[in-house]
């Protein structure tokens, strides 16, 4: 697959490597020549010099015949200008933004355009680290409000039925995952032992959420 990536800073750099350990060809866009010596010398893709929004620089990457489009420049604006363009003009299906004001990554979203909101996501990879296993979240929506996570559930949650679980907690099970099957609850479903539950929850609730699940519920 042809990919066009714009932004040749660490991130653009590293994911062109990566593309192209993967098989793939790629052309990178920058405005800056002295961002491309960060490709080094094992690759064999396009440079492309020019800004990433202009549509002749876009052509001129191979954006007609692209499979895939990253906007991984420093600028919000630039970034999602250059996503657009690829998605609505060029008809390029793989399209994602990197965007780092995650109020404004929710609207991207909104529009269509996958994005990945630097600042939430560098925070869910901290909280990952510095957590107890089970507590940190397994996905976070864009403006980083809500969370889904597995929930570290005590033994004697089992027998008791998703409601019960959800009033106590305050949060709302999303599915579970069942012998290596993902089950999809309503609230009469019954925890059975082994199962992972994977529960939706406002940030700033998770420890709270945790706290609960971790005892066992209150006859």
């Amino acid at each position: 697959m042809h990919v066009v990536i714009m932004g040749c800073g660490r991130v653009g750099a590293s994911l062109a490597a990566a593309l192209e350990r993967l098989g793939h060809e790629v052309a990178v866009i920058d405005k800056n020549q002295e961002s491309f010596r960060r490709l080094g010398s094992d690759f064999h893709g396009r440079q492309i010099l020019g800004i990433g929004f202009d549509r002749q620089v876009l052509i001129d990457a191979g954006i007609e015949r692209a499979g895939a489009f990253a906007a991984v420049s420093s600028g919000d604006n630039s970034n999602i200008i250059s996503a657009r363009l690829a998605r609505e003009n060029f008809g390029v299906e793989h399209v994602v933004a990197r965007i780092y004001d995650p109020k404004r990554a929710a609207v991207y979203e909104r529009l269509g355009i996958p994005t990945v909101a630097t600042v939430p996501w560098t925070t869910d990879r901290f909280l990952r680290t510095l957590l107890p296993e089970g507590v940190s979240s397994a996905w976070r929506d864009p403006t980083g409000n809500v969370a889904v996570l597995q929930l570290p559930l005590h033994e004697a949650w089992v027998g008791h039925s998703v409601r019960e679980l959800q009033e106590a907690t305050d949060a709302r099970v999303a599915f579970v995952m069942r012998f290596g099957t993902p089950v999809l609850p309503d609230s009469k479903t019954v925890l059975q032992a082994d199962d992972l539950v994977y529960v939706a929850a406002r940030s700033g609730t998770l420890g709270d959420v945790t706290s609960v699940a971790a005892k066992a519920p209150e006859d």
